[in-house]
């Protein structure tokens, strides 16, 4: 699709660039651990009104 001229020019070494960012986003945000935020508990009395 692209030959090494493309990679020579300052577009190519951006996409470079842009591509090695993505990949490390990727790789990165696997790393994190989903966990399920914690329901903050009401402390107190509830009060209804009819």
């Amino acid at each position: 699709m692209y030959d090494r001229r493309f990679f020579r020019t300052r577009l190519g070494q951006a996409a470079l660039v842009s591509i090695a960012a993505m990949v490390t986003f990727v790789g990165l945000s696997g790393q994190i651990a989903v966990t399920t935020p914690a329901v903050p508990l009401a402390v107190g009395e509830q009060v209804e009104i009819a």
